[in-house]
């Protein structure tokens, strides 16, 4: 677990840095996990027990409308923090369904530590705070995007954003994430020049 708790500090030290102790408590708290593809982690109406940190594998948040139809919400892939973030930290039932894609392997946490870190280190909680903070505005972004970009510019911008995705998720996915039709998604993957 030496390479996992390597990723982690790397990526948190560059949302904010922790002092070495309040770094030996945050990576005292993490524990292994894995699962097999097509997983489902967290359920509509659970409230999302763990923070998990990838290291391996593509996993995905999605919504499920009153007729079945899916809207993917967020892609999460190594090196990055994963669950259902609102759920987690306000301990309430999602409203949104999380699964790996890939077989995936993580380091979890559980929100009680994370709690007790935030009671007992000042710059833990300011840790949390950023790095929800910079969360809300990548969301507010892709609100944009959703809302006033055509087809195209979210395809675009999703590309100029994540290069890597086109190879690791299935392209049905990648239509759903940016809420446009699967036929759409392929003529804009034929046709646009990247």
């Amino acid at each position: 677990m030496t390479d996992e708790i390597a990723q982690l500090r790397q990526f948190t030290h560059s949302i904010h840095p922790l002092s070495e102790a309040v770094w030996e408590d945050f990576a005292a708290c993490w524990r292994p996990f894995t699962a097999a593809r097509k997983t489902l982690l967290t359920a509509a109406g659970d409230t999302e027990k763990y923070l998990y940190f990838v290291t391996e594998g593509v996993q995905r948040a999605f919504y499920t409308t009153e007729s079945g139809k899916e809207a993917t919400i967020v892609f999460s892939y190594p090196f990055s923090f994963s669950g259902v973030a609102d759920s987690f930290l306000l301990q309430q039932p999602s409203r949104f369904y999380f699964e790996t894609l890939t077989q995936s392997s993580f380091i979890r946490t559980s929100f009680q530590q994370m709690n007790t870190l935030m009671q007992k280190h000042h710059s833990f909680e300011t840790f949390v705070r950023t790095a929800v903070s910079m969360t809300l505005a990548g969301v507010l972004e892709r609100q944009i995007e959703l809302q006033a970009f055509t087809a195209e510019q979210k395809f675009r911008a999703l590309l100029k954003r994540s290069p890597h995705v086109l190879r690791l998720i299935p392209h049905k996915y990648l239509a759903s994430y940016l809420g446009i039709d699967a036929t759409n998604f392929s003529k804009l993957l034929g046709s646009v020049k990247l």
